[in-house]
Formats: structure tokens, C-alpha cells, sequence
């Protein structure tokens, strides 16, 4: 009998694509791949990729030529040859562009044709031939893999409900790599949900492009993303829902209700909104205002006096000005985050963003970035220093690094870590936090959890 084959995937980027490489291989798993840690000596190596980020997609050619080389170096040596797939956002859109710079690849599989994976291998085996596969419809790809298959690793779990984006703003790739926005059946959602709820997670984060936008497929009235919360709350042992990442202009009145008025939804918000200028937000097609934005952040904490927001920012877009970055500054300063994600802009080909006028100058984005950071640095710190003395409840996820650790996610995303035995992994505690940093929290078990 032939002994299993290797697999290796390499993840860039997102949560989404983090999603992907797992379903990857699973839909592998039934011929024989196994997965391993290194590229060197597997029989397959998947690059998952991303576009956002120009540098994100030069180090994916950089990695083929590595792969190349090791690959090149195993065939003089008489050993099995491998075969290399680029998958993800950078195979949408680059598609063959990626095979002329790069050879060695022989497979190019877009983000909706995962589940073709075995049949493209078995061809590129027999011809090394059929080597593009980007246009598949996104309910074939989530059709084929079944959730029965997936594996749970750990007691979190990520699951895609939604795909693609239909708001095209200026800067971003998205609309062009993942395609219009799509979303998935709710009973198919809510079977995965069981599924992993059976299997011993308690919580799940559904992800989305545009998570919010979420509508039941051929019946937008049955509910958006609201009512796809209340259905999977209803699952036994599935403690806590995440969603990640929304639009503001997706943020309606009923998922906000969902906030007040369901337990198991965490009072944790991601909402992006790049930037705090009109201008810029014009330029960049976000169809939002700075107020417009402000008053739906009012309206959520009305809602949820105790939620965490979180945001994206965007420094150096084009004709940014200094009083388009202040503006930026006085928004940050008013929302006062819990979190946050900034970057510098980079240009995207094919992007309208790429082509404008008053591209920004490096020196300035960095100096911008800094100052950004250091104000969102302060903010973070500030809302985990408030958590000192409160009690919190702690879904304890894994051990720590030191002996008897535990570490474990407060409702607002924060790492907790505790003295704990490992037997309460997998369970909501409460925690005493006694002291806070800015990536974390350090905290006891409560009294009543301490043992007798």
C-alpha cells in the first residue's frame, strides 16, 4: 500500500483564508494527504493567497521561487516531484499572469473552486495541463464541502456564511478576486454550527467580506444577519458568536437589537471606516460620513453599553491631506477603540484608487502610521487597564506557556491568562483581572471557582 502523501498549505492574509486552508484539506484528506509543517520533501504545497497588500502578493512570487528551487533540488536527487498550486485571491486575479512569471506552478485555483482540488490534481498528474480553475459558483464550492467533514481543532472555530462584496471602494481588490456578494444557506450554516458545537467548540466566529450584509439566499425577507444569529444561538453548547468584518453601511437595526438582546453574541464590533475625512471617504467610495458613522457607533452603544469597538484604518491615501489625517485623528479620539488594524495605503492594480492623482509620499504615510498608532496604542491600553477589578467571563481555550496556565478570550476579545487546571479548557469561567498590558490580561479564578 502507498504511504500517505504530504501536504503543506501556506495562509496569507485573512481569517477567510484561514477558513479555506483547513477546508482545502479536508477535501484532500480523503486522498491520502496528510498535513505537514514544512515544505520540504511534501507532495503537494497549496499557497493560499492574498491581493491587499502589494508586498503580501511579491512574497508569494518570492515563495515560488524558493518552492522552485527546493522542488528542482529533490528531482536531481531522485526524489518524488511536487506539485505546487497557487490558491486565493492572488490566483483570481492574476490567473495565468501567474504561470508566465512562475513555471514551476502547476495548478491556479480561485477562491471558489477549492472543492475542484482533487480533480485538477488528477489531471495535472496525467497532463500537467488543466492548470486554471477560477470561475466556479460559490454554492458548488460550499455544496461539495460538506460540514460533516470538517474537523474541529481546539473549542473556537471560524465559518464563512458570506462571501464577495458589492461596494467597491476605490482602494480594495475584493469585488474583483471574490466576486459579487454571496451568501450561504442558513440550514447548511446552522448543520456546520452543530457539527462543531458536537465536536466541542463553544465558540464561533462567522465570517464574511461583508459579514453584515448577509441575506438568506432567494429570500432576503426571512432575515439578515440578525436572525442567522438567533438561529445559531439556539444550538446546545454553543456559548459565543463572533462576526467579522462589517460595513458600516450593512449595520442595521436589527442586528443591533441582536446585540442587546442575545447573550451568546459577544459585546465585541469590528466596523471599519478607513477614514475620518469626507473627502477621503468620498474618494475612497465608503458611502459613509464621518457623523454618519459616529451616530451608528452612538446608536450600537446605546444599544450595548459595554461593547468593543474595533476598526480598520487607511493612512496616505491619495490627496490626503494633513487636515484629511487630523480628521482621522479627531474620529479615533471620539470612538475611543478597544482595538484596532491600520496600514499604509498600497496600490492595488486595476484598482480606480491606483490611478488617482496625489499619491502620498512613503515618508509621510510612516509618519502618519506612527502617529496613529500610538494614539490607537493608548486607547487599547486604556480600555484593558479598565478591566482591572472586574470580574470577567473567560472561555479558556489552551494552555499557557508556564505550568499550570491557562489562556482563554474575554467577551471582548482580550487574551486572559490564569492559573487554571487544564480541565476547565472549553469552559466559560470567571476570571478576577488583576493586571492588564496591551495585548493582554493577567487574572484569577474567581472565588467561587477556586478550589475548596
Amino acid at each position: 500500500m502507498p504511504g500517505p502523501k504530504r501536504l503543506f498549505i501556506k495562509t496569507y492574509g485573512c481569517q477567510m483564508n484561514v477558513y479555506d486552508s483547513e477546508r482545502m484539506a479536508d477535501v484532500l484528506s480523503p486522498l491520502g494527504y496528510v498535513a505537514t509543517d514544512r515544505p520540504e520533501g511534501a507532495d503537494l504545497v497549496v499557497l493560499n493567497t492574498c491581493h491587499i497588500r502589494e508586498k503580501a502578493t511579491e512574497k508569494v512570487y518570492s515563495e515560488l521561487g524558493k518552492l522552485k528551487e527546493m522542488r528542482d533540488e529533490a528531482l536531481a536527487q531522485g526524489g518524488s516531484r511536487m506539485t505546487i498550486a497557487v490558491a486565493g485571491c492572488v490566483a483570481q486575479a492574476e490567473g495565468e499572469e501567474i504561470m508566465r512569471r512562475q513555471p514551476a506552478v502547476d495548478l491556479v485555483v480561485g477562491p471558489q473552486a477549492y472543492h475542484q482540488l482533487p480533480e485538477l490534481i488528477a489531471r495535472s498528474h496525467r497532463a500537467r495541463g488543466e492548470r486554471l480553475s477560477a470561475d466556479f459558483a460559490p454554492e458548488d464550492k460550499f455544496d461539495a464541502l460538506a460540514p460533516a467533514g470538517r474537523k474541529a481543532d481546539g473549542v473556537t472555530a471560524f465559518l464563512t456564511v458570506q462571501e464577495g462584496c458589492d461596494k467597491f471602494c476605490t482602494f480594495c481588490v475584493v469585488p474583483y478576486t471574490r466576486g459579487p456578494e454571496w451568501s450561504r444557506d442558513p440550514a447548511a450554516i446552522e448543520a456546520e454550527a452543530r457539527d462543531l458545537a458536537a465536536q466541542g467548540v463553544r465558540e464561533v466566529t462567522l465570517l464574511g467580506q461583508n459579514v453584515n450584509a448577509y441575506a438568506a439566499p432567494n429570500d432576503r425577507n426571512s432575515g439578515g444577519l440578525a436572525a442567522l444569529v438567533r438561529r445559531l444561538a439556539k444550538i446546545e453548547g454553543l456559548d459565543r458568536i463572533r462576526y467579522t468584518t462589517s460595513h458600516p453601511r450593512d449595520m442595521d437595526a436589527a442586528l443591533i437589537c441582536a446585540h442587546a438582546e442575545v447573550p451568546e453574541l459577544m459585546p465585541y464590533l469590528h466596523l471599519p471606516v478607513q477614514s475620518g475625512s469626507d473627502r477621503i471617504l468620498k474618494a475612497m467610495n465608503r458611502a459613509h460620513t464621518a457623523d454618519s458613522y459616529l451616530k451608528l457607533i452612538e446608536t450600537v452603544r446605546a444599544a450595548r453599553p459595554d461593547i468593543a469597538i474595533s476598526g480598520d484604518f487607511i493612512v496616505g491615501f491619495p490627496g490626503e491631506r494633513e487636515s484629511d489625517f487630523e480628521a482621522t485623528m479627531d474620529l479615533v479620539r471620539a470612538v475611543n477603540h478597544a482595538a484596532a488594524f491600520s496600514f499604509k495605503y498600497s496600490r492595488r492594480p486595476g484598482t480606480p484608487a491606483s490611478a488617482m492623482p496625489g499619491q502620498v509620499a512613503e515618508a509621510v504615510k510612516d509618519e502618519r502610521l506612527a502617529r496613529l498608532n500610538a494614539l490607537l496604542d493608548e486607547q487599547a491600553r486604556a480600555f484593558n487597564a479598565a478591566q482591572v477589578g472586574q470580574t470577567l467571563p473567560v472561555l479558556f481555550e489552551r494552555p499557557g506557556r508556564h505550568a499550570g496556565q491557562l489562556i482563554g478570550r474575554s467577551p471582548y476579545l482580550q487574551a486572559v491568562h490564569a492559573t487554571a487546571p487544564d480541565r476547565l479548557i472549553g469552559q466559560v469561567v470567571p476570571v478576577k483581572i488583576e493586571s492588564a498590558a496591551r495585548m493582554s490580561l493577567g487574572g484569577a479564578l474567581a472565588k467561587e471557582m477556586q478550589p475548596a
